[in-house]
């Protein structure tokens, strides 16, 4: 539990300490948002607000994991680093991304091919990662099973699972990167579920098989690392949102959104709550699942459902002010998160 609270902390201070320098020289250098000709119309006022704030997040959580192990003499985890690897190896894709928005003074980044490519590279690393070293009781940090709850149902072949893996890391991935439109809104929703996975990880170590084999008991490798990487990225999440609420003095990028939908989706991955991550992350379907619907039923019928996709612009083009967008899709992510820890728990109690 302290190695929890201290990675928090630390990555807390590092974030909120040093993301004012970092404001100033993403000033300096001029690395501020290009914004989307066809956007909504207010959004054109946070033309040249600095971007890339996310690799602040990334450098307080790796600070923040690492210093709770220095400060209690333990060494990291394959778990812990593994999710490490998959959320630092994604915000090194944003941040490639972010770059060349930057450099080339336009909207778009890498092409769509380079960066499901770099997804891909760093996905696969870490799919095929979770399948190997095994513990003293032949828990690896991952599994080959599907997972909702738990494991469940046959194990699938390592390519398949491979696959399966992909297609979580690219799809989470990708929604936080749709729900980061608005000022405070995916960094919000992101600390609501990585609070959940703090819970849930302390939760699996104390009912942990390793230390009583009882019905109900989780065969999670290093649940309490697990816990740790998940409170050091809340740490850094935190930090930032300081800076990133309404009005916003900084935007995380791609850089924070592709880095933190790896964090998220490597916890599920590793905690055996892959699907749970549907519920846990609710926020993050919905907006993705508006995407699909409006290019869906536009290319269909040549007809749009909403205003504008993701659906946060849609109800900006409604009228709401943009606070008011961002509180009710957080206070809709809280309902979603509560449900999840709710079903996790329900679900361990016995029966």
């Amino acid at each position: 539990m302290t190695g929890i609270l201290v990675a928090a902390a630390l990555s807390l201070l590092v974030s909120l300490l040093t993301m004012p320098m970092v404001i100033r020289i993403l000033y300096r250098f001029k690395f501020g948002q290009e914004i989307r000709d066809d956007g909504p119309e207010g959004h054109k006022t946070k033309q040249g607000t600095p971007t890339m704030g996310g690799i602040v997040i990334i450098i307080g959580a790796v600070i923040g994991y690492f210093g709770a192990h220095l400060a209690a003499l333990t060494r990291p985890t394959v778990s812990g680093l593994l999710v490490m690897f998959l959320f630092v190896g994604l915000g090194c894709v944003g941040f490639l991304d972010d770059f060349i928005k930057i450099y080339k003074r336009r909207s778009l980044g890498l092409r769509s091919s380079a960066k499901m490519a770099g997804q891909v590279i760093v996905g696969v690393g870490f799919a095929v990662g979770v399948t190997q070293f095994p513990n003293n009781y032949t828990y690896t940090p991952g599994s080959t099973h599907l997972s909702f709850l738990r494991d469940f149902g046959p194990p699938l072949m390592i390519v398949v699972f491979v696959i399966w893996a992909l297609i979580l890391i690219v799809a989470t991935s990708n929604a936080v990167n749709l729900a980061d439109g608005l000022d405070g809104l995916a960094t919000g929703a992101t600390i609501l579920s990585l609070v959940a996975y703090v819970i849930i990880g302390n939760w699996q170590l104390r009912q942990s098989c390793v230390n009583a084999l009882e019905p109900n008991c989780y065969t999670v490798r290093d649940p309490l690392d697990l816990a740790v990487v998940a409170a050091a990225g809340l740490g850094g999440c935190i930090g930032f949102l300081w800076y990133n609420a309404p009005p916003a003095k900084i935007f995380m990028g791609d850089t924070g959104s592709l880095a933190l939908g790896g964090l998220l989706v490597g916890l599920a991955i590793t905690t055996r709550t892959q699907l749970l991550l549907l519920i846990i992350g609710g926020l993050f379907v919905l907006i993705t699942l508006s995407v699909i619907v409006q290019v869906g039923s536009f290319r269909l019928t040549g007809k749009r459902v909403f205003r504008m996709a993701p659906l946060q612009h849609h109800f900006e083009l409604k009228g709401w002010a943009e606070t008011t967008i961002v509180i009710r899709f957080w206070i809709i992510q809280g309902l979603f998160v509560g449900i999840g820890i709710g079903l996790f728990y329900l679900e361990w109690m016995p029966r």
